[in-house]
């Protein structure tokens, strides 16, 4: 049995779970700010977003902080939190063996167009010191470096339904004992192409950014994973209401009333078709997190889950399916129960 035994947030919402929750309970969406790109011929395009609130002082300290952008430190803030102190002070001390999987869509795409625009408009002022914040690893490896974890560490890239390979495998890693807890982190910053972009598949969608993270490790306490079933394909012209229907069914999830269902609609009439059709009717409790938090690409899916997670550990549902259809790639799926009594599914990803 896997159990996730802590949670960390950082979103539109403000740094933390409990702002994350605060939000989602209210379905209050954050004031919009916006992004401006300047052209040389023409007004600057501006594009509304929705942006984290500044960082708080309890940031983390260290020399490795000091030059990242903004997606490291949101994954940063998430990690300590689902970590704790106690947590952390294992894991320094070589106590805990603590695996790192960090699932990204765009990256650190801040420091990625500074780099390769200063050299493009003049390449004498190319300098390597912006070279580790241009590759998708970086998060991962700020936070094992942080942290002083030697155990494995990984980025996986895809789209916004990756986190759920992240928890497979996780899960792997935990029953393997390759690990004594792993740290499973999505997290996004935002940027003017990525946000652009996105409203060329719809002008409903607003883009956003943040960092989620769960902690799991083995045992059957509290809330847990229950059965984490591999992704469908989403191919092109498919049936995506039948893609999520085989997903959600490969969990063993009911729709028995008391199961909450965290889903990935965002507010687009037309994205939005296949879980609609899917999900009409669901007797059970029900959360669409993209209404309030926006788009967040790889982070989105993660804040659907700690929002899920919450929910379970509060005590607000037994159990919460989690659904999420991918942009181009995949749909993926997890259940988590808030007690092991009387269940009996397997182990997770099977």
């Amino acid at each position: 049995m896997i159990a996730i035994t802590g949670t960390g947030a950082v979103s539109a919402a403000g740094w933390g779970v409990d702002a994350l929750m605060t939000a989602l309970e209210n379905g209050v969406r954050s004031e919009a700010a916006e992004i401006s790109r300047e052209r040389k011929n023409g007004p600057p395009v501006v594009t509304p977003v929705l942006k984290v609130p500044a960082a708080p002082p309890t940031l983390p300290k260290s020399p490795r902080l000091r030059r990242v952008s903004p997606i490291s430190k949101f994954a940063v803030a998430a990690a300590v939190e689902a970590l704790g102190p106690d947590r952390i002070a294992k894991v320094a001390s070589g106590e805990t063996r603590l695996g790192v999987l960090c699932t990204l869509l765009n990256g650190c795409v801040n420091y990625s167009n500074r780099f390769f625009g200063e050299v493009l408009a003049d390449p004498s002022v190319a300098s390597p010191i912006l070279f580790p914040e241009t590759v998708f690893n970086a998060p991962s490896s700020h936070l094992s470096s942080l942290f002083g974890s030697t155990a494995p560490n990984d980025t996986l890239l895809g789209d916004s339904a990756e986190v759920f390979t992240a928890l497979e495998i996780a899960t792997e890693w935990l029953l393997r004992g390759d690990c004594d807890a792993v740290l499973v982190v999505s997290s996004e910053e935002l940027d003017w192409l990525s946000a652009e972009a996105l409203g060329l598949y719809s002008k409903d969608l607003i883009p956003s950014e943040g960092a989620a993270a769960v902690l799991l490790e083995p045992g059957n306490g509290g809330p847990h994973l229950i059965a984490v079933p591999d992704p469908v394909s989403v191919a092109p012209g498919c049936d995506r209401a039948a893609v999520i229907r085989k997903v959600c069914a490969a969990t063993g999830a009911t729709d028995d009333g008391q199961t909450l269902l965290a889903d990935s609609r965002a507010g687009s009439t037309r994205l939005d078709r296949a879980e609609n059709e899917f999900f009409a009717g669901w007797s059970g409790p029900r959360m669409s997190p993209k209404h309030v938090l926006g788009e967040s690409f790889g982070a989105a899916a993660g804040l659907q889950l700690v929002a899920a997670v919450e929910e379970v550990r509060r005590g607000k549902a037994a159990k919460a399916l989690v659904s999420v259809l991918g942009g181009n790639e995949q749909a993926a799926a997890c259940l988590i129960a808030g007690s092991s009594r009387g269940e009996h599914g397997g182990s997770p990803g099977n």
